[in-house]
């Protein structure tokens, strides 16, 4: 064997030795292992030894964690973990409660028993685990006992479902209220959003209607240039006596807004079945008076219509001496309140600040001096810039106004548009002397008594109220208040389709009325010539525009 076994090494090419040697580097191997697995049993088992005390509650950090883990949870006390779950449900229960209370706060619901039991719920629960029973038998003591347990698991089992069946009846009812309460605050949220956007709506809309136009202010321009370029061509023509001729049809227009003043001129003649029988009254303001000259130069009246045109500084008796209005605008106090004037001192030019705003400029109170303006006239019809007249108004002559003075259309309806919303009546001198509930009507179209009017003294009426009021505490700003205390008891309603208004704001106005009207009141901010203009009523103006005239095109007023 020897011999083979060398000659197998000599030869390099027999296995047998080769396989022997194998064999016994695997039992070594084998031996080894079994050596180091047992050194490591025996570690174990020291560790573990009972002689060596160690603290239970940590888990150690060395190589043999697994198996020390293992002999915890086999020393564990099921009834420890038993209290713990208890416990945890019971603390779980108090957050839902607590959390169904909270919202009953936040509601401010009708519910204070049920806000009470999630009270005494969320307290029943924190007070089990406070009794010195369960705390001295479950919490505190190494040893557990089970029938005590089973009376704190009881406890707690049944608060849990009371619990349960409170919040399950209130859950409903909680989550709609919640919803409600959402939807109150989108609401409210989106409401005050409108209320701002109504409110820059409405200051912007004021600003646009208050405001001149790019194109009117060029188209006034225009004009005058004319006139300076052409001062032959439009010379002041001598007074026709066909302007105090009380047979004919007078009518009074105070304006400064040219384009507006044409539109209601043409509009009357057009629709006029005699219009050489029609004479037309302009006032304006100095400013403008030479452009509507020009105009009327440029572009007569068809059909023989008559115009006179006049600034309002031409009526001398209205000054500051007679007319209580022009006399508040010189005091400074007034002059602060009507004009937002700041100057310390009361040195400013009167007559250019008298023109600056049209709500209280003497053009706007022109009406109350109808009888001393046209002196000779019996009756004439008042006419405001923004009117379309669309029938033929002598009818309106013919009316027998049963002696009164002013013939105009009623505008109440309801309790709208009665005296008291327009007065204050707790004012002991408006409340002895009028009816809240008296009727108002409409500026715009009224045709005038001059006669009657005189016999009445109105104007000195109106003196009397305008001077009355100079503190503002009978009535606030405006034409119409005064108007309907000087016009007090002695109006004559008119059928209503002689006046429509409203075209100037309200986008609902019927066509049937509207077309049936003998003249519609862009009253309003949104004026036709206005790019605010409400589109559905701007064509019933425009037609009456002339706009063969070439300062119109120039100046592209877009009709």
């Amino acid at each position: 064997m020897a011999v083979a076994v060398r000659g197998g090494r000599a030869g390099g090419g027999g296995s047998g030795g080769f396989n022997l040697l194998s064999f016994f580097s695997y039992r070594i191997f084998v031996s080894a292992m079994f050596t180091l697995l047992f050194i490591v049993t025996f570690s174990v088992l020291l560790s573990t030894n009972p002689s060596a005390p160690q603290d239970e509650s940590a888990l150690p950090t060395t190589g043999n964690a697994y198996v020390h883990r293992t002999f915890l949870a086999l020393k564990s006390d099921p009834l420890r973990t038993r209290v713990d779950l208890i416990h945890k449900q019971a603390n779980d229960h108090i957050i839902l409660v607590n959390a169904y209370a909270a919202y009953a706060r936040k509601l401010k619901l009708e519910t204070s028993r049920q806000l009470r039991m999630f009270d005494e719920l969320a307290q029943n629960f924190s007070d089990i685990s406070l009794k010195p029973t369960y705390r001295a038998s479950l919490f505190e003591s190494d040893s557990i006992d089970e029938d005590v347990l089973r009376q704190f698991e009881k406890e707690v089992k049944d608060r849990v479902k009371i619990a349960r069946l409170i919040i399950a009846e209130s859950k409903e009812n909680y989550d709609n209220q919640l919803k409600i309460q959402k939807l109150k605050d989108t609401i409210f949220a989106v409401n005050e959003s409108l209320m701002k956007a109504k409110k820059n709506g409405a200051i912007a809309s004021l600003i646009a209607a208050k405001s001149v136009p790019k194109s009117l202010h060029c188209l006034a321009m225009r004009l005058v240039g004319e006139r300076i370029s052409n001062p032959e061509k439009y010379r002041d023509e001598e007074p026709k006596p066909e302007f105090e001729d009380p047979s004919l049809y007078h009518y009074a227009i105070f304006s400064d807004n040219v384009i507006a003043l044409s539109v209601v001129v043409r509009s009357v003649v057009k629709n006029a079945i005699e219009p050489w029988k029609h004479v037309f009254h302009v006032v304006t303001d100095r400013m403008n008076v030479a452009a509507m000259k020009v105009w009327f130069k440029m572009r007569p009246i068809d059909g023989g219509a008559h115009i006179e045109v006049k600034a309002v500084e031409e009526y001398t008796f209205l000054n500051s001496s007679y007319v209580p209005l022009l006399r508040q605008l010189e005091s400074a106090n007034l002059q602060k309140f009507y004009l937002e004037n700041r100057a310390k001192n009361s040195t400013v030019d009167v007559p250019k600040l008298k023109f600056k705003n049209p709500k209280y400029s003497i053009l706007s109170h022109l009406r109350f001096y109808l009888p001393e303006m046209y002196p000779k006239l019996h009756k004439i019809l008042f006419l405001d810039d923004d009117v379309v007249v669309q029938k033929d108004l002598t009818g309106l002559w013919k009316i027998d106004l049963d002696g009164k003075v002013n013939g105009a259309v009623e505008t109440c309806f309801g309790s709208f548009h009665r005296f008291a919303q327009y007065m204050n009546f707790s004012h002991p001198l408006i409340k002895e002397r009028f009816n809240p509930k008296a009727c108002a009507w409409a500026y715009g179209m009224n045709i005038f008594d001059l006669d009657a009017w005189r016999r009445e003294q109105l104007t000195e009426k109106y003196h009397y109220w305008q001077t009355k009021n100079e503190d503002r505490t009978l009535w606030k700003s405006g034409t119409l208040p005064p108007g309907l205390i000087t016009f007090y008891s002695t109006t004559k309603s008119l059928d209503k389709s002689w006046h429509v208004l409203g075209l100037g704001y309200n986008p609902s106005i019927s066509m049937d009325e509207i077309n049936n009207a003998a003249v519609i009141h862009y009253n309003g901010n949104m004026k036709p010539w206005l790019d605010i203009a409400l589109n559905q009523y701007k064509n019933l103006w425009t037609k009456y525009v002339d706009n063969e005239v070439e300062f119109v095109q120039m100046c592209n007023f877009g009709l």
